[in-house]
């Protein structure tokens, strides 16, 4: 695959399988390990928020070190199998983890039982994210790089971007009706032996690049911060910067989203499902021809139009809402699809221009950068952000009750009219990676003349 004009079978069958079920074990930890802990555990907004911060803090940390293992050992197959089986079980027994159960283990009652719950499932979470991030962020991150070429990773970022939005369709949609059906227990089982199968599998399936051999050292964990390397990568750092600014907008609502359409907007499961659906289906229509596009057109122009796009749609999303519940449903769906068509062309225009100035020779070493700006600063600074406004608004929970660990209050639609703004501000920085492209570009001309 690292010399042809387009990516094997097996290759698309890697990306795909492995690409989607890792973003279906993302999208339940982004959304509904958040719900499941504000309706099994405790309507805790700061609980929440903390173990969205604590998650990106070790996803961060793990990537550096798996990542440069990964360089080490010459081996992505390995991390990414191991790694998801043991995701996959890490994720079956977080729905177990109630304030009834934790209480009985620990012998506890009453608020303690939910303290201690709390306490529980922000651990579990971490270790969840420890394997996950061993297996996705590091190594099948890496794996995809190794295996793509700058001919076709237009193409092939478009679909990878796309599968975050499957997964959040499937989630939001189908995981809601069973848990309605099931409980959170049954149904994070059936995804966590999902996610252990696919790792299985992948003993099987995966195949490491014929390029790919070992090098580096643990030495190598603070490689991608070096001054020099950041002057001799300038492309790469801008386009990571662009990351950072798109994951903070993100990260402002989407730990929330859910639960604003099921508080704030009254949405039913099936109604919040519709709208998800609706949403998604359409923009990942649309952006499989934009990937495409993508590798006709120039990268850095297009980043205009998909931020434009991206932050039209959050911005309407906060005026929907004051009007009738069917008009607010529809509306709610209409604009929520134009925010993921931009979200999605900014995801993979960005991501293809990481992969092409990402130097082959340091593919693993440099994904704990990548994820210090996708993953770490988005996931402290965002859901801070979000929920200073939610605080702020202070909209209360209705029939909250007097239960101490609750903070009382819900998600508030200032968070998208931030969000928009922020994504306002990444427009500003594509001129500076216009500039690093072309420079890096002309550099490599007069090598080459040379």
């Amino acid at each position: 695959m690292n010399t042809a004009e387009r990516p094997s079978r097996r290759s698309w069958l890697v990306l795909i399988l492995f690409g989607l079920v890792g973003q279906i074990a993302w999208s339940v930890e982004n959304m509904y390990f958040n719900l499941f802990v504000f309706d099994e555990v405790s309507p805790n907004l700061d609980a929440i928020t903390l173990m969205v911060q604590l998650s990106g803090v070790v996803a961060t940390l793990v990537t550096l070190v798996a990542g440069t293992l990964s360089d080490k050992t010459g081996n992505r197959r390995r991390f990414i199998s191991v790694g998801y089986l043991i995701w996959g079980v890490t994720v079956a027994l977080f729905g177990f983890l109630s304030p009834e159960l934790v209480g009985k283990i620990l012998g506890l009652e009453g608020s303690r039982a939910v303290a201690a719950a709390l306490t529980a499932v922000i651990v579990g979470d971490c270790v969840m994210t420890l394997f996950g991030s061993t297996a996705n962020d590091a190594a099948f991150n890496a794996w995809v790089t190794d295996n793509t070429r700058p001919a076709y990773r237009g193409r092939v970022e478009g679909v990878l971007a796309v599968l975050p939005l499957f997964a959040m369709l499937i989630v939001a949609g189908g995981f809601g009706i069973l848990v309605s059906a099931l409980g959170y227990s049954t149904v994070f089982l059936i995804l966590g032996v999902t996610i252990s199968a696919s790792g299985a599998l992948g003993l099987f399936l995966i195949r490491d690049s014929d390029e790919l051999a070992r090098h580096g050292s643990l030495r190598d964990l603070f490689f991608g911060f070096y001054p020099r390397v950041v002057r001799a990568n300038l492309p790469l750092y801008v386009a990571f910067l662009i990351i950072l600014g798109y994951g903070v907008a993100c990260q402002i609502f989407m730990p929330y989203l859910i639960i604003y359409m099921k508080t704030y907007l009254g949405f039913s499961v099936l109604e919040y499902s519709a709208v998800f659906a609706v949403a998604i289906i359409a923009g990942a229509a649309i952006n499989i021809y934009l990937g495409a596009l993508s590798d006709r057109k120039e990268k850095t122009t297009l980043l205009y139009i998909a931020a434009a796009i991206m932050s039209a749609g959050l911005i309407a999303m906060y005026f929907c809402r004051g009007m009738s519940h069917i008009a607010t449903l529809l509306l709610f769906g209409v604009f929520g699809f134009v925010m993921i068509t931009g979200y999605i062309f900014v995801s993979a225009l960005s991501g293809s221009i990481v992969r092409d100035f990402t130097p082959p020779a340091d593919t693993g070493k440099l994904q704990g950068v990548r994820m210090v700006f996708a993953v770490l600063i988005p996931m402290i600074l965002g859901p801070a952000i979000g929920n200073a406004i939610n605080r702020a608004a202070g909209i209360p929970l209705a029939d909250a009750g007097a239960d101490a660990m609750t903070t009382s209050y819900i998600p508030a639609p200032e968070i998208f009219l931030a969000a928009g703004l922020v994504i306002l501000l990444v427009m500003a920085l594509i001129p500076i990676l216009k500039r690093a492209v072309v420079r890096s570009q002309n550099e490599v001309t007069a090598v080459d003349e040379d």
